[in-house]
């Protein structure tokens, strides 16, 4: 009787749907080495909640008891009352969207890469959401992006779409902005975030980030250090519009909504077509800034930037020598200048190009790509011979996305320009942007690039710019889907720079916007380094350097010796020798002293580049706590490290500490030796010479400071053994 008893009870169990017989909740753990994002699906209402972000949980026990948390992907129109991740509007007018968990998969796609996906659904609509997550282990980065699906007969229309949602508790938030403007770029701010929202964002079409760059930094309960508490450093890969939401509510906890701006870009879904979203990457650190930095500039290196772990040539460019006053002879002269120097490559910047309408400033020119031949009568081949022949390589300015209205492309292709048919023009830079939307631009302007490589295969890199924001938002292509442009802009742009990377994949290309117009992974991608910002006085070089090393390696910044600040030579190459190394500035007006410290400083930033370009960054001293700051590099196997100290402006009388430094074995033994000194100088370092252990060195410090201004040092340190 018992035996028959239970028996029936377990075949009803066994007929009772999956959630309902399962007590415990269905968890889905994404991890890396050090951090753990953990989501729960709720048996009751079948819908996923995110339970956990933080320091990575081993213990499967632990993790059960975790409470549900927040609602993963939240959406508009049903119960929740702040900020929705999606808001749809369905073909017969229902504005609502409830998503419940219908299965997820996780697989490894690489050694130490995996990748999770979870399905979501409406129980009502066949509306799908996929949740994509790529974990990193060893550089613990996480990337999220969505795809968004439906089947319903007509077409849906998308007003938010975010790439990612996360919750966040604690006491205290604090965020960290990195705005700016033209030469002013990423400056440092940290405000502390109460009840309400706060929004990051641009709709500046492209170069896109000239006010606000796409990166952020949120600590928790304290304020950002560099060496301790937990810090989240997000980014978006994306080329165009986006918007971070930081959003407190009523109990305090965080949300952190990331994608593209919704503004004016709502979005028309076909049945059976998917929309998939820009990559939302971040990591969690609970050892401070510093940890998060080497994390992210890891993974660059490794995964996403283009050649990431290759090397980089150093280059002499021509424009703050000459602007668009040039000619072959002039040209070749600076070659000659760029060999002695002992760069790897020169450069030629705008101004090369145009007949009809020269390019001889800023007003014109723009979209005709044939050489000027009045400056040029030889075409480029001539050039690219005569850098060969001086065994440098030959590279070349192009700004491939932009017309001038003063230009036989704009008098032949009108419809090309983004521009309003019934307004005046407004023009930025005296120029105007190209729509990319159109796939009959996207040819034109992947063939400006393929015809000169074809015409001209020495060509062996390309700086391409994008000066302008999109202004006279209307595109002749989209016609009556004018909400689309932004986003289809941006993907036009990659299907350009993907068919570049197919047929050219070891082109080196920079990333340049006016500056940081342009400073995101997804462009990285397709080019080697982008142009951190026109202004190149070392001083304000400084801040800037330091503000994008939160995100990006040392090999991804172009920087430049220039004339732009008048400080000493060593100390404007010293900062320059922190990133990829180049000079634009006349060789030949230098002192036969400063000819040959440049020469050596060459010398040894190639010798080193292993370490400052491909080993681990430590940011000593802030120049945003003083008139000094400090940047070291470490070898990753810790054998190697070269440090760069400044002083900018410092007070009279200023009691200096020892600096102590980082990123060394501590029972190792390091010999120091202060290098690109100015000819017929000795270094005045009192550990100049000196053998010290690593220990040593990171807990006592060495004498780095001085109260000269706008003096600097690097010091290659050594393990002896």
């Amino acid at each position: 009787m018992n035996t028959r008893l239970l028996l029936l009870l377990c075949m009803m169990i066994a007929w009772l749907p999956a959630d309902l017989r399962a007590q415990e909740p269905k968890i889905i753990t994404i991890s890396t080495d050090d951090v753990s994002l953990i989501y729960k699906v709720n048996a009751q209402n079948g819908r996923l909640y995110q339970s956990y972000l933080g320091k990575k949980l081993s213990f499967e026990s632990d993790i059960q008891q975790l409470p549900f948390g927040r609602e993963a992907y939240l959406t508009h129109g049903m119960e929740d009352y702040f900020e929705p991740a999606i808001r749809v509007l369905h073909n017969d007018g229902n504005p609502s969207l409830l998503l419940k968990y219908v299965s997820h998969e996780s697989k490894q796609t690489q050694p130490g890469i995996n990748e999770t996906t979870i399905l979501l659904q409406d129980d009502q609509y066949p509306v799908e959401v996929k949740l994509h997550f790529i974990a990193y282990s060893k550089e613990n980065i996480i990337k999220e992006y969505t795809e968004i699906t439906h089947r319903e007969k007509k077409p849906v229309t998308l007003y938010n779409y975010a790439s990612s949602l996360l919750h966040l508790d604690a006491h205290t938030y604090y965020l960290t902005e990195f705005a700016g403007e033209w030469a002013h770029e990423v400056n440092m701010k940290e405000t502390e975030l109460a009840f309400g929202k706060k929004m990051l964002d641009t709709k500046l079409g492209s170069r896109a980030n000239m006010f606000c760059s796409p990166f952020f930094m949120l600590a928790l309960n304290e304020k950002a250090e560099e060496n301790q508490g937990e810090i989240l450093l997000g980014t978006i890969g994306w080329t165009g519009n986006y918007r971070f939401t930081f959003e407190v509510d009523n109990t305090n906890g965080l949300r952190i909504i990331s994608g593209i701006n919704p503004h004016a870009s709502e979005y028309t879904l076909k049945p059976g077509e998917t929309f998939r979203t820009p990559e939302f990457i971040f990591t969690y650190s609970t050892e401070g800034t510093g940890k998060a930095s080497r994390d992210f500039q890891r993974w660059a290196r490794n995964h996403q930037l283009k050649d990431g772990n290759k090397p980089r040539m150093t280059l002499l460019n021509n424009w703050e020598a000459t602007y668009f006053d040039f000619n072959e002879d002039k040209l070749i002269q600076i070659m000659d200048e760029a060999a002695e120097l002992g760069v790897d490559m020169f450069l030629l910047d705008d101004g090369w190009f145009g007949n009809k309408y020269p390019r001889k400033n800023d007003r014109q020119g723009l979209g005709d790509w044939e050489e000027t031949a009045t400056k040029l009568p030889n075409g480029l081949g001539k050039l690219v011979k005569a850098a060969t022949e001086k065994g440098i390589k030959f590279g070349l300015w192009i700004e491939p996305e932009m017309v001038s209205p003063k230009s036989e492309l704009y008098e032949k292709h009108k419809d090309w320009v983004i521009h309003l048919p019934n307004r005046d023009e407004y023009y930025f830079r005296n120029q105007m942007v190209l729509d990319l939307s159109n796939p009959e631009v996207q040819d034109y302007v992947y063939g400006i690039v393929d015809n000169l490589l074809t015409k001209y295969p020495g060509i062996a890199y390309f700086k391409w710019d994008c000066n302008s924001p999109i202004t006279n938002i209307y595109s002749p292509y989209l016609k009556d889907k004018q909400s689309h442009l932004y986003v289809d802009h941006v993907r036009g742009l990659y299907n350009i720079l993907e068919r570049i990377k197919q047929k050219y994949p070891n082109l080196p290309m920079m990333l340049c916007s006016g500056g940081g117009g342009r400073s995101d992974y997804e462009a990285l991608k397709y080019f080697t380094e982008f142009w951190p910002s026109d202004n190149t006085d070392p001083v304000e070089r400084i801040f800037i350097q330091w503000g994008y090393s939160h995100f990006f390696p040392a090999k991804s910044m172009a920087a430049h010796v220039t004339s732009w600040g008048k400080q000493p030579i060593k100390f404007r190459t010293d900062v320059a020798s922190m990133c990829k190394l180049g000079f634009d500035i006349r060789v030949n007006e230098m002192k036969p002293e400063e000819l040959q410290y440049c020469q050596e400083a060459v010398k040894n930033f190639k010798r080193l580049s292993p370490v400052i370009l491909d080993g681990d960054q430590y940011r000593l001293f802030s120049p945003y706590e003083g008139e000094h700051a400090a940047v070291m590099y470490s070898s990753l196997n810790k054998d190697k490290a070269v440090l760069f100290a400044f002083d900018i402006h410092p007070r009279y009388g200023e009691i200096l500490q020892p600096l102590r430094l980082q990123g060394l074995k501590a029972d190792a033994r390091y010999e120091l030796k202060e290098i690109n000194l100015m000819p017929g100088t000795q270094s005045r370092m009192a550990c100049n010479g000196k053998t010290y252990s690593g220990e040593y060195l990171m807990n006592v410090g060495i004498p780095a400071f001085t109260g000269a201004a706008t003096s600097s040092r690097v010091v290659e340190i050594t393990e002896v053994q």
